[in-house]
């Protein structure tokens, strides 16, 4: 089993640099979930909008009551969908994914994005969507500050041991830093050779901020959504550059642009269901790249982003 370096938070507290991501993982999410603990994974990045917490956390239950591990070694991730984000909806759906999860509090809850749509009950659509039960995009007039100083509560009340926000840019980033009362412990967002992201790595990292990339590998997440832009691009797996970083150190494509993102200081939650998958992941932070490599890497940056709302919505330009 790997030994997985942690990061510091800047409450004291400790993640896996490594962990696995839930999005997109539909089929026996339990005996996955499951797996991945056998496999060495104790950090599980999750979402109201993946649609699998109740499926992720019997995969938890189980792994706990065999005794592969405590609730305690466990960093359990959410996040708060765009349809909750008046002040007075947060702490009841977040109960109630706890309750879905079956524990007792999140180590780190996420804001998903920075925009706040209207309401939409979980008992008539789950997971409800980008759109209202008319088929629409509608905004709600939540502020980013009413949204914030609602998950700070969930800190206070023991909802949620840490608390980050995902999707923010920089001037979001800044704005909501100057009136936070506790301080996001991190930031998520899409992060790979194709989106860099260099300057806010480093703005976020600058104001203590942990930074976990999502979408590591780039296009290969979206290839399977039939989404054009990831389609008609380069696949990174198959990059000269990437390939011949690969064969000199004898790893994988994947391991290298893992090994790049952990080497910027990020964290990363690559999913997959195969076992030697499973651990090559966790084995990516068992060697080193060079400067002049991880350079290399980054200078085949595009500013292309892939989870990018006006591309499959046709609104909500929050990147623009």
């Amino acid at each position: 089993m790997a030994n997985v370096p942690k990061i510091k938070l800047n409450n004291g507290r400790e993640i896996p640099q490594v962990g696995f991501g839930l999005w997109k993982v539909t089929e026996d999410t339990a005996g996955v979930v499951y797996n991945a603990i056998k496999a060495g994974y104790r950090l599980f990045d999750g979402a109201f909008d993946y649609g699998n917490e109740k499926e992720a956390g019997a995969g938890i239950k189980r792994a706990i009551d065999d005794g592969l591990v405590k609730r305690e070694d466990l960093v359990i991730v959410s996040k708060l969908w765009n349809t909750f984000h008046e002040k007075e909806r947060v702490e009841p759906i977040v109960r109630q994914q706890l309750e879905w999860w079956g524990i007792d509090y999140f180590d780190i809850f996420y804001m998903h994005f920075p925009v706040a749509l209207e309401y939409v009950d979980p008992k008539d659509s789950y997971p409800s969507g980008w759109k209202n039960l008319d088929g629409v995009v509608k905004q709600s007039k939540a502020t980013i500050q009413e949204t914030w100083q609602a998950v700070e509560h969930l800190v206070d009340i023991g909802l949620a041991k840490s608390i980050g926000v995902s999707n923010f840019q920089g001037s979001l980033l800044m704005d909501l830093l100057r009136y936070a009362r506790i301080r996001p412990a991190v930031l998520q967002v899409e992060i790979h050779p194709y989106l860099a992201q260099v300057e806010l790595v480093q703005y976020a990292q600058s104001e203590g901020l942990a930074v976990t990339a999502y979408s590591t590998f780039g296009p290969q997440s979206f290839v399977e959504l039939q989404w054009d832009k990831a389609i008609e691009c380069p696949k990174l797996f198959d990059h000269p550059v990437i390939i011949a970083i690969a064969a000199k150190h004898g790893k994988t494509p994947a391991q290298v642009l893992l090994r790049w993102a952990t080497q910027r200081g990020l964290a990363i939650i690559p999913k997959v269901t195969d076992p030697v998958l499973l651990a090559e992941n966790l084995a990516s932070v068992s060697f080193d790249l060079a400067p002049e490599e991880v350079k290399q890497i980054t200078a085949l940056n595009r500013n292309l982003r892939f989870n990018n709302p006006p591309d499959y919505l046709g609104v909500l330009h929050i990147f623009a």
